[in-house]
């Protein structure tokens, strides 16, 4: 804190001495463009003898060279004070906004990240960057909540299994009678919750690993990945009654193929769970000019626009579920958001009028070496 008021006063006698240097050059400058005319007029005059209008002038009253050579020296004298009083209020109103810069970005760094700057008039460069570090402090706020926000419904997640598994064996353990079915039947319970545990935490880990960003960048095919995606998850279509069919054409891209591979699982499975018995789900790839685009479309219960957004966040659904179970995480799409943009791509998704989302994903196109 002492360093940053000893750099700040620092600052302020810099600026302070370059005013009172500017102004104290102007003016010696005006005192030279003055006084120098009337010495060359002294210097030239003949010395012989004066004429009716030089005594005459001598002889009223006025200011010979001399004094007015010795009053410029006063006076020069006396500007230095004034230039440099000047300097240093000139200098300390035009640090003002980069002080409350400072003090503001000091409570925020304290914890406080509901202060602002809000400086106003007049708009030059530093009310520019007090607007710039307002929409950062604003950002770093959402971050902060959507962190804190996450790690309780992670939590709430994570403790949920736990609860039912402790449950299921204090019962199963406080049973005398309970033979060798029950407790195998418990046992089962227990590896289906320990299943659902499993299964979270990798969502998780997928959700971390996208956000950490694209550390490989190969070349790759959507149509074949969506292709993988499809067939493993047909039999699983088939059971509830989803008809699942890919229009795949060539859409070659760049990036992470373990993290594209996450994309397309996770749209295509979300397109799947959140769907109704006699649905159908269209996967498509294409390229356009510059981009290649992946587009999931699927059938379901209409979805309000309002609520589009909110999907894409951790741990979001749409009620207890779409369908009144809770099967999904609500990660599947908030690690369709991070791929993306881990990737640099646009995501564009729209509720379908007759019900489910249409999702396209758009990549920097890459031509085949």
């Amino acid at each position: 804190m002492i360093s940053r008021r000893l750099a700040r006063r620092s600052l302020q006698r810099r600026l302070a001495l370059a005013y009172a240097a500017g102004v104290y050059a102007a003016g010696v400058l005006v005192l030279v463009v003055v006084d120098l005319p009337l010495a060359t007029v002294q210097a030239t005059r003949p010395a012989g003898r004066p004429s009716a209008s030089t005594a005459a002038a001598a002889a009223g009253p006025g200011i010979s060279l001399p004094q007015l050579l010795v009053g410029s020296a006063v006076a020069l004298v006396l500007l230095v004070p004034v230039a440099l009083a000047l300097g240093w209020y000139v200098a300390g109103r035009f640090l003002q906004p980069l002080r409350t810069i400072t003090a503001t970005a000091e409570v925020v760094s304290a914890g406080n990240l509901h202060r602002r700057l809000d400086l106003g008039e007049p708009v030059d460069e530093l009310t520019a960057l007090g607007h710039t570090l307002d929409d950062l402090f604003a950002r770093l706020q959402a971050s902060f909540d959507a962190q804190r926000h996450f790690v309780a419904n992670a939590s709430h997640e994570l403790r949920t299994p736990l609860a039912g598994l402790r449950t299921l064996l204090e019962v199963a353990l406080a049973d005398p009678d309970a033979d060798a079915g029950a407790l195998r039947a418990a046992c089962q319970e227990a590896l289906a919750l320990g299943g659902h545990q499993e299964r979270l935490v990798e969502a998780l880990l997928a959700l971390a690993t996208s956000e950490r960003g694209v550390t490989r960048w190969d070349t790759l095919d959507l149509a074949h990945i969506v292709e993988g995606a499809l067939a493993t998850r047909r039999g699983q279509a088939t059971e509830t009654g989803i008809d699942l069919a890919g229009h795949l054409a060539p859409a070659v891209t760049a990036g992470d193929p373990k993290l594209i591979e996450s994309l397309v699982a996770n749209l295509v499975d979300n397109a799947i769970r959140h769907n109704h018995a006699g649905g159908h789900v269209q996967v498509t790839t294409r390229t356009s000019g510059r981009q290649v685009a992946l587009t999931v479309a699927n059938s379901g219960p209409v979805i309000p626009e309002d609520q589009i957004e909110r999907l894409f966040h951790p741990f979001q659904r749409l009620a207890p579920d779409r369908h009144g179970h809770r099967d999904g995480y609500g990660l599947g799409l908030a690690i369709v958001d991070a791929v993306t943009r881990a990737h640099r791509a646009t995501l564009d998704t729209r509720a379908r009028p007759e019900g489910g989302l249409s999702i396209t994903v758009r990549f920097a196109h890459s031509p085949k070496e």
